[in-house]
């Protein structure tokens, strides 16, 4: 089964660094890694903000953590290489690092691109999730929007739903969609956040409802660890789970 360390922030803390370190089994500066930055790019700053990422300026430890090497592989020019250029790539590393952004547009190209149905096969690779490229792990993911989703990647299920607020309410869009089935549970990541009002452990009852697979909610100190089968909760911070 395949090795993964599902974040909401990155490599945020040492807990979480440390079980990187044991995931990898040996140094991330003697490790090899690839970045998937394709998440970001359905918003309007995601060209910014992926050249910010893969030069350690944002928020979410990843890039910057001293690998050996770290190239960038992007879902989208994937079907346009040849499949053994791009799979050669995958086997001299060690760890991939898939940032964040829209979870439909990254699970879709993750898809479309070939990369969800060849990554079980290799064993010894450690899946790096950041928020959502952590939520497309899962068999099923949920995800809000503030208005009526109209980008690539077509929802499982379409609804509106009240969570609440600092404000009182706020009304949003509440999708599910199918992901890479890495995992056998799905993320909320963010929890409590101040930016996300719909993400808090109290809302996140209502995420739970609508899975039909156990959920993790994690903050943005804590990450889920699968090695061998076995689900570990790395954490500084706060999390609960819903089965």
């Amino acid at each position: 089964m395949m090795k993964l360390l599902l974040t909401s922030s990155g490599i945020s803390n040492p807990s979480i660094r440390g079980a990187l370190i044991g995931l990898l089994g040996k140094p991330i500066a003697e490790s090899n890694a690839l970045f998937i930055p394709t998440g970001i790019y359905p918003f309007a700053v995601g060209a910014g903000m992926a050249y910010k990422a893969i030069c350690g300026k944002v928020p979410t430890p990843l890039c910057e953590l001293g690998w050996k090497s770290l190239g960038v592989l992007e879902l989208t020019a994937l079907p346009s290489i040849a499949k053994d250029v791009w799979v050669s790539s995958l086997e001299q590393s060690d760890a991939l690092l898939v940032w964040g952004g829209d979870p439909l547009y990254l699970s879709y190209w993750m898809s479309q691109s070939g990369l969800a149905e060849f990554l079980p096969s290799l064993q010894n690779l450690v899946y790096v999730g950041v928020s959502a490229g952590s939520m497309i792990a899962a068999p099923i993911f949920a995800e809000t929007y503030h208005r009526p989703y109209k980008g690539t990647g077509t929802p499982l299920t379409l609804e509106e739903m009240t969570f609440a607020a600092s404000e009182g309410e706020v009304r949003m869009n509440f999708i599910t969609a199918k992901g890479a089935g890495f995992a056998d549970f799905a993320i909320l990541p963010h929890a409590n956040h101040e930016d996300r009002p719909d993400a808090s452990f109290v809302s996140a009852e209502k995420w739970a409802a609508k899975l039909p697979v156990p959920m993790y909610v994690i903050d943005d100190q804590t990450a889920i660890r699968v090695e061998g089968g076995a689900v570990e909760v790395v954490s500084e911070g706060q999390w609960n789970a819903f089965k």
